[in-house]
């Protein structure tokens, strides 16, 4: 590593991860990238390094304990600027199917990696006063009420398992980035529609889905302006304004003593 600042990637070999990591080589940064497949992050490092940045290769799997804790510990180091936590997995299906190993799985990745490596990597910024986490979620983190057909004229798949690590990733990114507010760190959600990539065996790659460049464009963008929560593709964030009032609507309303008419008698 050089005297630039530096940047953790998860789930760097392809797709967002690897968009993020062209991003901030292009902005300076010098790149830990993590990911499974060493040979995609040594393709990787050596083309950021046109763009001058430094790459150390960490190559595990994130989807049990052991890999977390190893990224973690790297993550512990203090030297990291910011922390992009990136990789998951779709984990769709009829919940009451989905193989225990497969449910662990991919709990343990798309719920469990980002607390854990945040935990990791915060003190060493709230020390230096800077820097920042990046937590990759999903659209569909704000569809556990919405009917199957009803997904922007698609169908949605069904989703229980994902839908709850998603929501829950986009609910601790906003009630941390309360905690964090003064400080000089922050934190940033990005929730993509469809991204043409080849996650979730090339599924996205349809008319409809985003490029993982103009994702990672956009989730820069949101970072360095400040915002909690980047939707890269909603024009008006009206929907978003309104969910915060409902929130208060709900949390002011529930906290009484007294029982809902409904509920009398």
């Amino acid at each position: 590593m050089t005297d630039r600042p530096v940047a953790l990637i998860t789930g760097a070999s392809s797709g967002i991860g690897a968009a993020m990591a062209a991003t901030l080589a292009a902005d300076g940064y010098d790149l830990v990238l993590v990911a499974r497949r060493r040979e995609r992050l040594e393709v990787l490092a050596k083309e950021v390094a046109d763009a001058g940045a430094s790459s150390e290769i960490v190559s595990v799997d994130i989807s049990d304990r052991a890999g977390i804790e190893l990224v973690a510990d790297r993550a512990a180091a203090g030297d990291i600027d910011v922390l992009v936590s990136n990789a998951g997995v779709s984990a769709y299906g009829p919940f009451a199917e989905i193989a225990p190993a497969d449910l662990d799985r991919a709990w343990t990745l798309n719920a469990d990696a980002t607390p854990f490596l945040a935990r990791a990597a915060l003190p060493g910024m709230l020390e230096r006063g800077r820097g920042g986490i990046i937590a990759v979620s999903s659209t569909l983190a704000f569809s556990a009420g919405v009917p199957a057909q009803a997904g922007g004229g698609r169908s949605l798949p069904k989703r229980a398992l994902y839908v709850s690590a998603k929501a829950g990733l986009v609910a601790f990114a906003r009630a941390l980035a309360v905690e964090l507010e003064g400080t000089g760190v922050h934190i940033t959600v990005v929730c993509p529609g469809l991204v043409s990539s080849e996650w979730n065996d090339g599924a996205s790659r349809v008319a409809a889905a985003m490029t993982p460049e103009d994702v990672a464009r956009a989730t820069w963008s949101s970072f360095t302006g400040g915002e909690v929560v980047c939707l890269p593709g909603l024009e008006d964030l009206d929907p978003l304004d309104r969910l915060a009032q409902a929130e208060l609507g709900i949390v002011s309303g529930n906290i009484t003593p007294v029982l809902a008419a409904r509920y009398r008698g």
